[in-house]
Order: C-alpha cells, then sequence, then structure tokens
C-alpha cells in the first residue's frame, strides 16, 4: 500500500520528491518479498536477523545513493536485482519444492516481467511513443500508455506473487490451502486449518 500512495502522490504532483514515495518504497516492498521467500520453509516463529541486517542495509545504501545521484538507471538497477532475486527464488520452489505450482508462479512472473518490460520501453522511448501517439486516435493513444501497463500488470503480478507465497507457507505449515476464483476471474487464496489425527 506504500508503493501505491506514494505512485499516487507522484504521478498527481509529478514533483521530485513525491518520486521518491513511489521509487523507494518500490526497494523495500521487495525487500519484504525477498526476507519472506527464504524465510518460508521454517516452523519456528524465528527472526534472521543476518538476513534482515543485510535487507536493511541494502535499503538504507540504495536510498542515500539514490537522493544524492538522483540517477533513475541507478533505481532500476537496483530493483530489478531485488526481482531478479525474487524470481530465483520463486523458480526454485516451483521447480524442486512445489512443482504443482508452476502455473501460479509462472503467471505471476509472465505479468510481471511484461509489465516491467513495458516500463523499460516506455523510458526509453518516451519522446518516440509520445509522437506517435499524437497522430493515433484518442483510443488507440490510451490504451499504448505503457507506464499505465506497467502499473496494471505489475500490481497483479504482484498480488499473484502473494498469493504463491502464502500458498507456499501455509502448504509448508500443513494447512489446506486452495486457489478460488471470485466471479470465475480474480484469484484468492482460502486456507483450511491442518487435518486433525
Amino acid at each position: 500500500s506504500a508503493v501505491g500512495l506514494g505512485s499516487w502522490c507522484f504521478h498527481m504532483t509529478l514533483k521530485y520528491e513525491m518520486q521518491l514515495l513511489d521509487e523507494l518504497p518500490m526497494i523495500y516492498s521487495c525487500c519484504v518479498f525477498v526476507y519472506c521467500l527464504y524465510e518460508c520453509f521454517k516452523y519456528k516463529n524465528t527472526v534472521n536477523y543476518p538476513l534482515l541486517f543485510l535487507l536493511i542495509t541494502y535499503s538504507f545504501i540504495v536510498s542515500i545513493v539514490y537522493l544524492n545521484l538522483k540517477e533513475p538507471v541507478f533505481h532500476q538497477i537496483m530493483y530489478g536485482t531485488l526481482v531478479s532475486i525474487i524470481v530465483l527464488r520463486s523458480v526454485y520452489i516451483v521447480l524442486w519444492v512445489y512443482p504443482w505450482l508452476r502455473g501460479l508462479g509462472y503467471t505471476s512472473l509472465t505479468v510481471f516481467l511484461m509489465g516491467f518490460f513495458l516500463w523499460n520501453v516506455d523510458n526509453i522511448f518516451c519522446d518516440r511513443l509520445r509522437a506517435l501517439r499524437e497522430k493515433m486516435p484518442p483510443v488507440v493513444g490510451a490504451v499504448t500508455q505503457f507506464h499505465a501497463w506497467w502499473h496494471i500488470l505489475t500490481g497483479l503480478g504482484s498480488y499473484l506473487h502473494i498469493l504463491l507465497s502464502l500458498y507456499t507457507r501455509t502448504l509448508f505449515l500443513k494447512h489446506r490451502p486452495k486457489v478460488k476464483f471470485v466471479f470465475g476471474i480474480w484469484p484468492v487464496l482460502l486456507v483450511e486449518p491442518p487435518k486433525k489425527l
């Protein structure tokens, strides 16, 4: 929700300070994802202090460097690094731990990477795309706003990835998770308690 609020503030004002509220929480939320994915296969409710320290240090260093450098490419590389770590861990889970989750894992990954790809296309070719849209009918111009698709697709991909993470964790704890579709289209996770012996 911090990313959504920051993004809302930035896109309403287009001010640099609000841009930071959009971009830095992307780093922080990815660090939370990394922590959860690497801690999902344990029974005890303990804290992995070395990993926590590493992720907090990473967030702190990225924040300080980005505030001083003010270079969007730096943020994209740091964010892409975290996404790569999440992807590698997720691929490990769906290939070797719970292979029946491949459909959900690959769907979340594909949707997210499509958004990430369109975001980079929009960043690299922004001026050309803008000039091209001026020659198109308004409806076509509206649906070719790749930055908007970035928000839609990465939001959906992130949601599906949270679903995958929750499914993995609850399955490991011997619960009985099931993905159900609200109105036949929107996936939600229903979790039944473990069977009593």
